[in-house]
């Protein structure tokens, strides 16, 4: 079977060089036959079809051999690190622009990925500074006598502990998104216990940092949480403790953007598959612009809509969708933003055991 564009093109190298030997030929020819009628002596003829030729092919060829200098250029320069450059042969049709193409989008692939780079750099560095420079201040008040180590105190430094604990857990599940090193492991649940449990241990969470502040969203306690099953008895089959991480993380990011006193629901439902799962999470907020929603679940993407519960919030890390894509991918399954007509939904699919990867 030939693959496709493996023929020979119009514009391609081969039907160029084709052309040339051909028309080489033909000038050869036309020459040795004007000298047969002129009576021209065949060394004249000789000089002038050597000119011929390699005046032809001095144009064939520059126009073979400049793209390939232009294209030599921008990959020096991208293995310097410049990868602003692109070659401008794109739009040729012929092996070269081919070639120009895919170095082309290899810069973009490379410019991309060390912008990213350097936004995960700058904004880890910005999100350990925070935690770090409130828990230093704590301390020295403590060791300077300005402060007694009194309970309220050592909470204080504990919730900025644990919220260096949770970026640096993060962290640590970026990493292993990145190098590929988690396996999922499936087992069949019933589903209504299973999201009971994360839901109380939400509350419990948010109950235990109310006290400190600083703390982020994720501490609040006016949002009220409510989970609809439907059936009751609805089973699934996935990695529980992935999943986990999928409804605490839209959970914490609903809550997040809920107005005060809100309310965040979250939907399960028997999907299309055996034991395939259907989930929402529903919050009140003021919910993703449309030109946003393909954005949300990239990494350190904290979104542009303003926060309902004032000015001073934490808007968290920006890794917690990227997270919940990452372990939904993990599954096989799908992850979205859906339309709703008040606030942010947030749609998960599991294919159950028809598709989970193991």
């Amino acid at each position: 079977m030939t693959r496709p564009g493996s023929g020979l093109r119009p514009f391609s190298i081969k039907a160029k060089l084709g052309t040339l030997v051909v028309v080489s030929v033909f000038i050869t020819t036309g020459l040795l036959i004007v000298a047969l009628r002129t009576r021209t002596e065949f060394r004249f003829i000789t000089v002038f079809s050597v000119i011929a030729t390699l005046l032809i092919t001095q144009f064939v060829a520059h126009g073979l051999t400049a793209p390939l200098d232009e294209m030599r250029a921008v990959a020096r320069s991208i293995s310097h690190g410049d990868y602003t450059r692109r070659v401008s042969g794109a739009g040729r049709r012929d092996e070269l622009g081919d070639l120009a193409q895919t170095i082309n989008r290899m810069a973009d692939d490379l410019e991309a990925e060390d912008r990213h780079r350097k936004e995960l750099v700058a904004n880890v560095s910005h999100e350990l500074r925070t935690p770090i420079a409130a828990l230093r201040a704590v301390l020295e008040n403590v060791v300077d006598g300005v402060s007694a180590a009194d309970p309220e105190t050592m909470r204080t430094a504990l919730k900025q502990t644990e919220r260096l604990g949770r970026l640096v857990e993060t962290l640590l599940d970026l990493s292993r998104l990145d190098n590929g090193v988690v396996a999922i492991k499936a087992r069949r649940f019933e589903v209504w216990p299973y999201l009971s449990g994360v839901l109380k241990e939400a509350n419990l969470a948010a109950s235990q940092r109310r006290l400190s502040s600083g703390s982020g969203n994720h501490s609040r306690t006016d949002v009220h949480l409510h989970l609809d099953v439907s059936p009751p008895e609805l089973t699934a089959h996935a990695d529980a403790e992935r999943l986990h991480q999928v409804v605490a993380n839209l959970i914490d990011n609903a809550v997040k953007h809920s107005p005060p006193h809100g309310r965040v629901t979250v939907l399960a439902r028997r999907g299309e598959y055996p034991e395939s799962l259907e989930l929402e999470v529903i919050d009140e907020g003021p919910g993703i612009p449309e030109a946003e929603r393909h954005r949300v679940f990239e990494r350190f993407n904290r979104g542009l809509a303003p926060s309902p519960h004032g000015p001073g919030s934490d808007g968290g890390t920006g890794l917690g969708l990227a997270i919940a894509r990452w372990a939904v991918d993990l599954h096989g399954g799908h992850i979205g933003v859906a339309e709703s007509a008040r606030g942010c939904r947030i749609q998960v699919t599991l294919p159950g055991t028809a598709q989970t990867q193991g």
